[in-house]
């Protein structure tokens, strides 16, 4: 029997909360001369389950190309600078893997940021799959994400057993489209989470796994 655990990374693994809105501020600036957003309202943003973000960051219908590429090409050198691992997270992702627990991660984000992050705070070692945005045809809530980490580890769902561990209903909900159980993290973007199992600690999560 395998045990698997799925992880979301911003808010989940790790507090990004503070470059991902320097970088998406630098672009309202250059862009379009708008005045800054704050951290609290840009994690808001992210976490809505329904949104349009380049609406409510750009002022855009729809992402443009020159927003993307200025957002990118800032937070390539940005996203290294303030991130930091939440309480518990390495001793959690250290006693899993002594554990035997298969390790991996799916986040909206770019893989490239990802492991960029995940490598500068020493942690990228520690999972089997890193899975981006770019990696998928459709982002979380869709299943996909977790289906291809799911694939790799030749998931049985009659042998196995698989969590998927966020912070926002959109990993909830992917989880659920997966057929796999959700775990509310809500140490990290939710500190106020309606869901049926909340984890107020990364031990928690040891509790219920081993």
């Amino acid at each position: 029997m395998q045990k698997i655990i799925i992880f979301d990374m911003d808010g989940t693994l790790i507090d990004s909360k503070k470059d991902i809105t320097v970088s998406i501020n630098h672009v309202r600036e250059i862009r379009h001369n708008l005045p800054p957003l704050s951290e609290a309202f840009v994690v808001e943003a992210i976490n809505m389950e329904v949104r349009n973000l380049p609406k409510l960051f750009y002022g855009t219908e729809t992402y443009e190309k020159p927003d993307m590429i200025a957002f990118e090409s800032h937070y390539e050198q940005q996203c290294t600078q303030s991130p930091y691992l939440y309480d518990g997270i390495l001793e959690m992702l250290e006693r899993l893997k002594d554990e035997n627990v298969n390790l991996s991660v799916a986040t909206n984000a770019p893989t490239k940021f990802a492991l960029r992050m995940l490598s500068s705070l020493g942690v990228a070692k520690h999972f089997d799959e890193i899975v981006g945005a770019d990696r998928v045809s459709a982002s979380k809530p869709s299943p996909e994400m977790i289906t291809k980490i799911l694939d790799v580890y030749k998931y049985d769902k009659s042998r196995d057993m698989a969590w998927m561990v966020g912070d926002n209903s959109k990993d909830m909900l992917s989880a659920k489209n997966a057929g796999i159980d959700a775990l509310f993290a809500t140490w990290g973007f939710t500190p106020d989470a309606q869901h049926h199992t909340l984890l107020s600690h990364p031990s928690d999560l040891m509790k219920i796994v081993l």
